[in-house]
């Protein structure tokens, strides 16, 4: 058996929590958890004594508000979260802790007399135990304590009846204190009492064996030390009679007529003394088998059966009670504790028809609930068991149902039940958080592999794999219930459910139906019965099956009957009956524990008669009724020949007349918890596993949430919604984290759903309030402003698992910027960003997003105590301090919204997933777009497009690391928000276009281990000019210092063509504007005179670039002149990468693309199709306006020319060359002269012209000369066509 399934004493029931303290010995912590549950019983019988109405016909008339002081009662609770949780020994604790409240209630004057008297019994109890001596810490003050408040003792709301009982509890406690004075009478129950304490304190020294031992010899209850003084039948003995008490009934006449009820007072003395007697016990009780037994049925039933209906105070005592066998002895009552909750807890918590009594059935709830490991060995227990009932999930609903507001003021039971919600919340969240492998949290759904038969409980063969069995298990039992709901509607479809889930083997196995059948909760049991009764072979089978799932030992058989036909209807065809019949008969027969039938067949007939009898006796048709008589001579003979048992068919007889055999055709049904169902409970208990005790799994844990998750979101937004008291607020917010801490582990859309709530608490995203409106009601409420906090506290603790719900936060700090909330500290205007001379970017976003702690450290984001600052808010929140301090209502609005560090959000992303990274990217990028956002103003929409899109960047600068990772789908939004229909380009693209280059800047920084960040970032950029191209211009001054520093400082690290082509292309706009001109051409001019980032994929960008500064109108003339040279120069490198191979140092990505464009060219040789593109472009420049730029770009050309003699000119090389450059340019400048002439007063443009024509004309003498030889190999050279 794996660790965790270990079944450990009750000592060791605190191992799943955190922080363990040295282990006392088993003795000490038996007597400290007893210890414990005794406190627990008090206080759980003065609460339900309190909440007692009074009578109207006494003394003091009831009011209609609360009769008692609240403060006692919440004292009262609060004591009772801390006594299972003790931080140390109760010897060593401080009397006066858990004294008070017991004491208030001995002073009060509003109490009722009966809680006084229980008080009083309470502290009694209390020194009697010894909880505290003269060692003890605080013991005087204590003493002093008792002392005044029973001299104080308060009487007002009493009888003459109830103050000599309080009297009498006074003089007892004068007693235990040496105080003089006499008892005024001897009290049998005192002595009882005192008994009871002597004998069960010595159970745990006397030997026995385990409980698990079912052997019923007499010799098992004598044994134990004799010296001892007591044995265990003396003590079985006594608790036998305690039992019995239960049972008393007093005789009640009204108008002469005789009723039996049962004797309340003496049913509490009884509890009480039965709750002694397990606390002074504990787990030793388990040793002693008649005992154990005597526990888990006369005593479960007792309990469950008056538990149904009685008052608020054996309620009470009832729970407590069972807190106590459960703390002691729960491995051996897995099944009688379901059946508890089932028939009682959850029964009186939902249909009580008083108010008190479902208040003490929750808070027998919220105790279970408070337990460190209840409500997961409930889920494990009984959630993920098929034949057992959703404990779990149906008191997560019950609590999450009463909890949920309907009017105001919320009701005591309202709080109640939503302070139980919160236990269980808490609970979960501090144990999921806790276990060291919750990082590794399964999150996977679970998927029946395979067939496995799903009634088949194992744990001991699966050491460390019961977590996955334990899930498949739950999951098995959801799909059971998916395939209930296909069956009642179609029969047909919920068999292939069932083999499509895999929980029915193949070959089909009867079995698989039989149980589901007997234990899926809501099938239609009409259909039930037509299925069983049907004469197919299989479904024969199936009954067979079916019927051995029942235990009919020990039951007579009207019992067994009825416990069989509660389960499905009989169904009304008679060979369908008589098929059902047969089956029951044959299985009561096997199992009938005393021999009163000869055959099955002797069973079958009495079924008939039985069945017959039933309608005969409660049939309204039926005017003459059977009689006993009737009946037994109607039986005679049937048992092969001989009779019944006259004694037997009496009983038989009126069993039936007394109580109808009820046949269930609906499903959903609620039954009691009859005779028959109890006895076939206790037949289960000796073949069903044991409880398991196990540590806590986060994995199970984040689904057992699951289960309730819905309607715990659902009350707890409602509750906050309704709430007024500030801690109510308060109690609320700590469940909103607690939810956040449990969602984190797979429930990401159940954290989405709270955030969409409590956005909406924000009073931000309301688009009907103006903005005034929002801001006094964020001013003047505390209810959003805790909102805010809480939404942007979670987004920085656990933005991990968030996902649709970024949108919802997005919108909100959107709203807060526009509300002009948003400190200095979080965003700066971005202005002073783009206008630095300086576009360094280092860890801090230019944008102004800081991180406002500077002492925070992403790694430590869930240790501190958000709550912490919680409690800060709400003692800064009176209007008192913030006048004392001088704030006025803006500034401590502010000052609420620098709590929230929002810029931790975005400096801090770098620890998100992928996927909520992209979420919160894809929210900024459609909030940016408009879309949900309604814009009074152009500056407005100006002011949020920017700040959305300095967030973005933010990111980005957080993530480069990551970067090609998210911002592929990031584009991917960005080409999506371009397709909105009613999308305008500005000013979506100019915010873009900046805060795109300052990622740039932040990516080519440094070396990028591949090249598809770069691609990236170059696609968007690129995106964001094409849609609006005026911002080349309006941008113009931070696109010209962005290229110019990525061209000096970074162009190694430019891997792309794109890249290249990208850069290059806006450093050729630059030009455009004198401003931008003369930082963009020195960076050309620079480019181009090193050379060393010159490559041959980079070669024909350069010329483009260059050509677009030389072809600017008024540039500088030495610039262009430079430019030229520079470019005739490059001649060079041209021929150097021939002479290479076709490759240069450092370039190691593809041509591919470039050399596809430089087909066209006419030559296979690269460096050749490099330079007829770069006599292009002087060709092109020697059309300039201005002589001087036309005729050095001739003498470039005829420069370019010389130094390509090394690039090899094949004869057709040549031809080209002088088909698209040189004859090209010649026509063009001939063509240009032309021109000029035909115009008037153009003589001088056309002699420039004419004199720039005559130098290409020397260009081509010269040129032609050069490349003769090549020419001349020409197979055309002297012919037509060819260059002569």
């Amino acid at each position: 058996m794996a660790e965790e399934l270990t079944q450990p004493a009750p000592e060791e029931e605190d191992s799943s929590q955190c922080k363990g303290r040295d282990k006392p010995g088993p003795r000490s912590k038996r007597k400290e958890l007893g210890l414990s549950c005794m406190l627990n019983t008090e206080v759980g019988a003065i609460l339900a004594v309190i909440r007692r109405p009074l009578d109207p016909a006494g003394p003091f008339l009831p009011t209609q508000e609360d009769h008692y002081d609240s403060s006692i009662a919440h004292s009262l609770k609060s004591l009772r979260t801390l006594i299972f949780n003790p931080q140390q020994e109760w010897r060593a604790i401080d009397p006066s802790i858990y004294l008070s409240p017991f004491l208030d209630v001995v002073q009060s004057d509003e109490v009722p007399a009966a809680a006084t008297g229980v008080a009083l019994s309470s502290i009694l109890k209390m020194l009697k135990l010894e909880m505290f001596d003269e060692k003890t810490h605080g013991a005087k003050d204590a003493i002093n304590s008792i002392v005044t408040a029973t001299v104080n003792c308060r009487l007002e709301r009493t009888d003459s009846g109830s103050e000599e009982a309080v009297m009498m509890r006074i003089l007892q406690s004068c007693n235990i204190l040496r105080a003089e004075g006499d008892l005024l009478q001897r009290n049998a129950r005192y002595t009882m009492h005192e008994l009871i304490q002597i004998i069960f304190s010595r159970l745990p020294d006397i030997e026995g064996r385990d409980g698990d031992n079912n052997s019923e010899s007499e010799t098992d209850d004598v044994g134990g030390n004799l010296d001892s003084g007591y044995g265990v039948r003396c003590t079985v003995d006594i608790f036998h009679f305690l039992c019995s008490l239960l049972n008393v009934v007093e005789i009640v006449e009204t108008e002469g007529n005789t009723s039996h009820t049962t004797d309340e007072d003496v049913q509490l003395f009884a509890l009480v003394l039965i709750n002694s007697a397990i606390d002074l016990s504990g787990d030793a009780i388990a040793k002693h088998p008649k005992l154990l037994r005597m526990i888990q049925d006369d005593l479960f039933h007792h309990l469950i059966h008056y538990g149904m209906s009685s008052s608020q105070l054996v309620l009470a005592m009832i729970c407590s009670t069972i807190l106590s066998i459960y703390h002691f002895l729960r491995r051996f009552i897995r099944l009688q504790l379901e059946a508890f909750f089932s028939f009682v807890l959850l029964r009186v918590a939902m249909f009580a028809t008083s108010i008190q009594l479902q208040e003490v059935a929750i808070e027998g709830i919220i105790n279970f609930c408070r337990q460190p490991s209840f409500i997961f060995e409930a889920y494990v227990n009984y959630d993920c068991n098929v034949t057992c009932r959703n404990v779990f999930e149906e008191m997560g609903k019950l609590l999450c149902k009463h909890a949920f507001p309907t009017s105001n003021p919320l009701t005591s039971l309202q709080i109640q039940a939503f302070e139980g919600l919160v236990i269980v919340i808490h609970n979960i969240a501090d144990n999921i958080n806790c276990e060291e492998n919750s990082s590794t949290l399964a999150r996977h759904a679970v998927e029946i592999a395979e067939y496995r038969p799903f009634w088949v409980e194992k744990f001991e063969d699966e050491d460390e794999y019961w977590v996955d069995s334990a899930r498949l298990r739950k999951a098995q039992k959801r799909k059971m219930m998916i395939a209930g709901n296909h069956f009642n509607r179609d029969e047909r479809k919920g068999i292939e459910y069932l083999k499509l889930s895999r929980l029915v083997s193949d070959p089909t196995d009867p079995k698989a139906f039989a149980f589901f059948f007997r234990y899926t909760a809501g099938l239609d049991k009409n259909m039930i019965g037509d299925y069983l009764g049907d004469p197919d072979e299989f479904h024969v089978r199936v009954l067979k099956e079916f019927t051995d799932t029942f235990e009919f030992a020990g039951m007579i058989l009207d019992t067994a009957l009825r416990t069989y036909l509660e389960t499905f209807r009989l169904p009304g065809e008679a060979q369908k009956i008589q098929r059902v019949l047969e089956a029951f008969s044959e299985r009561f027969f096997d199992q009938q524990s005393a021999e009163v039938f000869v055959s099955k067949d002797a069973v079958f007939v009495l079924c008939y008669s039985l069945i017959m009898l039933n309608t005969d006796q409660h049939n309204p048709q039926v005017k003459k009724k059977m009689t006993e008589e009737e009946f037994i001579r109607n039986n005679r003979g049937i048992n092969e020949g001989s009779d019944l048992p006259r004694e037997y068919l009496s009983e038989l007889f009126y069993s039936i007349s007394s109580n109808a055999i009820k046949l269930y055709g609906q499903s959903g049904i609620s039954i009691e918890m009859s005779p028959s169902r109890w006895i076939e409970l206790m037949n289960r208990s000796k073949t069903v596993h044991p409880y398991v005790q196990c540590k806590f799994n986060s994995t199970l844990g984040r689904d057992m949430f699951a289960t309730i998750a819905g309607p715990s979101v659902a009350t707890l937004c409602a509750c906050f919604e309704h709430a007024d008291e500030d801690e109510f607020l308060h109690e609320c917010v700590e469940g909103l984290f607690s939810i956040a801490r449990i969602a984190q582990y797979g429930l990401e859309d159940t954290l989405d759903e709270l955030l969409a709530s409590f956005c909406k608490f924000t009073t931000f995203l309301n688009p009907y309030a103006s903005a005034e409106e929002t801001l006094f009601a964020f001013s003047h409420d505390l209810k959003p402003r805790m909102a805010t906090l809480a939404v942007f506290t979670i987004a920085n603790n656990f933005g991990s698992s968030i996902r649709g719900a970024w949108r919802n936060i997005i919108d909100c700090l959107l709203k807060l910027k526009r509300l002009k909330l948003l400190p200095q500290s979080v965003v700066e205007t971005d202005a002073s960003s783009t206008s630095s001379s300086d576009l360094a970017i280092d860890t801090q976003c230019e944008s102004g997003i800081v991180n406002p702690n500077q002492d925070f450290r992403p790694g430590e984001q869930h240790n501190y105590s958000m709550m912490g600052r919680f409690s800060h808010f709400l003692s800064l929140d009176s209007a008192e301090e913030s006048l004392s301090l001088g704030l006025s209502e803006f500034e401590q609005n502010v000052k609420i919204i620098r709590q929230c560090r929002i810029g931790n959000i975005f400096t801090n992303s770098s620890s998100l997933p992928d996927e909520a990274i992209l979420n919160l990217g894809r929210s900024l990028i459609f909030a940016a777009a408009g879309k949900g956002q309604k814009f009074s103003t152009p500056v407005e929409e100006e002011e949020t497009v920017g700040f959305c899109w300095e967030l973005i960047v933010a990111i980005a600068l957080a993530n480069i690391h990551r970067f090609s990772i998210f911002w592929a789908s990031l584009h991917e939004n960005l080409l999506t928000v371009a397709q909105f229909p009613l999308f305008s380009p500005i000013p979506f693209a100019e915010k873009a276009m900046l805060s795109l280059l300052k990622v740039c800047l932040k990516l080519l920084a440094e070396p990028q281990q591949d090249s598809i960040s770069e691609e990236l970032i170059f696609r968007s950029i690129n995106l964001m000019w094409k849609l609006d191209k005026e911002i080349l211009d309006t941008c113009g001054e931070v696109i010209t210092k962005s290229v110019s520093r990525i061209l000096i400082e970074y162009p190694a690290n430019l891997q792309t063509q794109l890249g290249w082509k990208s850069v290059l292309h806006l450093l050729s706009v630059t030009g455009r504007h004198p401003e931008t001109y003369d930082q963009g051409v020195e960076t050309l001019i620079m480019l181009l005179s090193d050379g060393t980032h010159v490559s041959r994929t980079t070669y024909a960008y350069c010329i483009d670039c260059a050509f677009g500064f030389v072809a600017l109108k008024n540039s500088p003339l030495d610039k262009n002149l430079k430019i030229m040279d520079l470019l005739s120069e490059s001649v060079n490198l041209l021929i150097q990468w021939h002479r290479n191979g076709l490759s240069d140092v450092g370039s190691n990505y593809s041509t591919a693309s470039i050399e596809d464009n430089l087909k066209g060219l006419g030559s296979s040789n690269f460096s050749l199709n490099l330079f007829i593109k770069l006599g292009e472009a002087l060709r092109k420049t020697s059309l300039a306006r201005r002589e001087e730029i036309r005729n050095h770009a001739i003498l470039s050309l005829q420069r370019s020319f010389a130094l390509a003699e090394d690039l090899e000119f094949t004869s057709t090389n040549c031809i080209n060359c002088f088909n698209l450059v040189i004859f090209a340019m010649v026509d063009d400048l001939h063509e240009k002269m032309l021109e000029y002439s035909r115009r008037e007063n153009a003589e001088r443009e056309m002699r420039s012209m004419e004199g720039t024509l005559k130098i290409a004309m020397e260009l081509l003498a010269t040129v032609y000369l050069q490349f003769l030889k090549q020419i001349s190999e020409s197979p055309g050279f002297g012919h037509s066509g060819s260059v002569c």
